[in-house]
């Protein structure tokens, strides 16, 4: 009976000492809004019709120049 009675009063003390009780872990939420510069290429933000202008402007004025270039070197 005495051993019966230790048990008891053993097994009751665990549970009094012992929580069933979720533990509230306090968590904070941190927003940081953060503004970002970025660099953008002409090129990229042309359509395609003028960037292939573009292309066909230089073409054509290098080949002005070429032709300059011919008609004055006629020393």
């Amino acid at each position: 009976m005495k051993k019966i009675a230790i048990a008891i009063a053993l097994v009751g003390a665990t549970f009094l000492t012992t929580s069933c009780r979720e533990t509230k872990t306090e968590t904070k939420e941190v927003i940081r809004e953060v503004e970002v510069e970025v660099e953008t290429d002409d090129a990229a933000d042309d359509g395609i019709l003028e960037r292939t202008a573009k292309e066909i402007d230089k073409e054509v004025n290098e080949e002005v120049n070429e032709e300059i270039d011919k008609i004055g070197n006629d020393d």
